[in-house]
């Protein structure tokens, strides 16, 4: 991204002829495109692809012209468009669509790609749909670069961390690189509600400087949720939600490819009564088999652990959400993965409403099999 602004902002914009750009992230883009106009000196016209839709035929095509007008007269400038995908994916998305909105899809076509001059005009446009896009937008000649702009890695994480730690006053113990290695997954503005909630959190508590222990404290209540302590609990559920996640915690320390626990706790947190937070110790760009299978072990390792000390009839619904995600990845390896013995290395996900009869059979067969092996292993 730090080439592609320095390749952008170096371009002289008065012998440019055209140049689009399409981001697949809307996240964080406006700040981006803000940063280009600042950087090459030009004006900024920022709109939204919805502005343009009205229920009356017409009006969002004329928006489209009287934009595309107004910014040919200030050119250079840049025109960013964000959530796209509100014009851009219309004939595609929906073929029975509103003429009205294939209309303001045409002129927007017609604007980027006419025979009138638009030397200096640079078009970005933001979704976080980019597969939903009309072709006819995405084509050479109009939105012909894209830039995917993922969540930031641990690097990124750590700067923006200290970008908002230096706008409040942090105690010497605070360490940023500690607190990006365990926030993977993590936006930018996830990180500077961490800092703000650590910033409130040491006002309530009559503190003048922000503590490490206060940015693990915000730290565990943005990515975990706010402790309910006003929740009553009988020993009894206490009892059964410390078995359950002791279940969760035993499993994932000694199933090898489980990522490390970092905190298990039984206070309440959000919906849950309890829970065992894990963090990767490293970012994480791909996931083996054995990995998968290892989460699955975990996730299952509470359930088990609840039939083993409270037998059989006594297991609770607490084990829901857990079932519902080991599903979720069983799922995912025998449909998308390509990681089922008995089907093979078949996309069976992309095309869901061809797939036989006999084939969703199978699959929920394998689906079956993968949860009934990960949920009888003995602790």
């Amino acid at each position: 991204m730090e080439n592609f602004l320095r390749e952008f902002c170096s371009l002289d914009l008065l012998e440019l002829e055209k140049r689009r750009v399409m981001f697949n992230s809307s996240y964080i883009v406006s700040l981006l495109a803000r940063a280009i106009a600042g950087e090459a000196n030009v004006p900024f016209y920022f709109c939204s692809g919805s502005e343009f839709e009205e229920m009356f035929v017409g009006v969002g095509a004329r928006r489209v012209r009287d934009l595309f007008a107004q910014a040919k007269k200030d050119a250079p400038c840049i025109v960013f468009i964000d959530e796209i995908d509100a014009v851009g994916g219309t004939r595609r998305i929906n073929r029975d669509s509103s003429s009205a909105m294939r209309m303001t899809l045409n002129q927007l076509l017609v604007e980027m790609d006419g025979f009138s001059s638009s030397q200096g005009l640079i078009v970005i446009g933001a979704t976080n749909f980019p597969e939903v896009l009309d072709p006819a937008l995405v084509r050479p000649g109009r939105f012909d670069r894209q830039v995917v702009v993922p969540l930031p890695d641990v690097q990124g994480r750590k700067e923006i961390l200290d970008l908002y730690i230096s706008k409040v006053k942090a105690a010497e113990d605070v360490d940023s690189l500690v607190l990006a290695r365990g926030t993977p997954g993590c936006s930018g503005a996830d990180l500077a509600n961490i800092v703000n909630v650590a910033a409130i959190e040491a006002v309530l508590r009559g503190k003048t400087e922000i503590s490490m222990e206060l940015m693990e404290y915000a730290k565990d209540k943005v990515m975990m949720g706010s402790e309910r302590k006003s929740a009553f609990l009988t020993e009894e559920v206490r009892k059964m939600t410390a078995y359950h996640e002791g279940g969760h915690a035993i499993v994932a320390f000694y199933t090898e490819g489980a990522m490390p626990i970092h905190k298990a706790t039984i206070i309440p947190r959000g919906q849950a009564l309890g829970m065992v937070h894990m963090l990767p110790e490293n970012d994480q760009y791909s996931v083996s088999r054995k990995q998968l299978l290892a989460q699955l072990d975990v996730s299952m390792g509470g359930r088990v652990a609840e039939e083993m000390i409270f037998g059989h009839d006594n297991v609770s619904t607490g084990a829901s959400s857990d079932i519902q995600n080991a599903t979720r990845i069983a799922k995912s390896m025998v449909t998308a993965y390509g990681m089922s013995d008995e089907l093979g290395a078949v996309d069976l996900n992309s095309d869901k409403e061809n797939i036989s009869p006999d084939m969703k059979k199978r699959i929920d067969e394998e689906v079956r099999k993968i949860l009934s092996v990960c949920g009888s292993f003995a602790l």
